[in-house]
């Protein structure tokens, strides 16, 4: 059998029509879609085939359905091309962005993990921040973060250095955030590349407590770390618990 050219699957081409409305506007964030019958007479499809191509739009993140009020395009569409590193607060969810609530801001010694990902010497202080984010329905993440030594940030990356003590010195002046979104703040001038691993696991006892959840509960490790060139800034681990909001995944090569 030949095979030539590319071609769309006819619910992907569908997918596309209902999403480049979406981006151009025809179907504002916060609006509410047409109803189905209504949308499917506008695209000239069935019912079916629109009902497949609107369930590929919730996954990805484009529009949300709410029991009494029909499928609402979400007030931040994912964007379109080449993808930023971008915190987890915006990342998940779908429409609303998570509130971040600070359990604790201090100084700890490497563990096994900074030592492996932050290259942190036995004997150095790195910031530790531990948040929860809170979505509507709950907490949806927890967050532990580390900074890689002030030695190494006042070298590689002087404003993610002073914008972290700047929220050590007024941590209730900008509010909660988590480390990523300060890094990214600082860094308009600075490039950054990082990369990702996920994990299946269970929360256990104490993050279960944090969580809400029980200590069996299924989870989703995700595993970050972030590099100005070749020095690593920033590590982190990323908890979600079964339940939790979608958090999109881009792969690259």
């Amino acid at each position: 059998m030949a095979v030539s050219g590319h071609r769309r699957r006819p619910v992907v081409a569908l997918y596309e029509r209902i999403a480049d409305a979406v981006h151009d506007g025809t179907y504002p964030p916060g609006s509410a879609l047409p109803s189905e019958p209504k949308l499917a007479a506008e695209l000239g499809v069935s019912r079916p085939a629109l009902r497949e191509a609107l369930l590929l739009l919730q996954e990805d993140g484009l529009v949300t359905v709410r029991r009494g009020v029909g499928r609402t395009v979400n007030a931040r569409p994912p964007r379109r091309g080449f993808e930023q590193i971008r915190p987890l607060e915006e990342l998940i969810g779908g429409g609303t962005e998570p509130r971040v609530r600070a359990l604790l801001r201090t100084l700890e010694e490497p563990t096994d993990f900074t030592t492996q990902h932050l290259l942190a010497p036995a004997r150095a202080e790195l910031r530790f921040w531990e948040s929860v984010l809170n979505g509507e329905a709950g907490p949806a993440a927890l967050c532990h973060e580390w900074a890689a030594a002030d030695e190494v940030l006042d070298r590689v990356h002087p404003p993610f250095a002073r914008a972290l003590r700047e929220r050590e010195a007024a941590p209730e002046a900008g509010g909660a955030s988590s480390m990523l979104a300060v890094l990214l703040g600082a860094s308009r001038e600075v490039a950054l590349h990082a990369h990702s691993g996920i994990t299946a696991t269970l929360l256990g006892r104490r993050r279960g407590e944090q969580l809400g959840r029980p200590a069996d509960t299924p989870a989703v490790l995700v595993t970050q770390v972030v590099r100005v060139g070749d020095a690593p800034v920033l590590a982190a681990k990323h908890m979600l618990p079964t339940g939790a909001p979608a958090l999109p995944v881009l792969q690259s090569h």
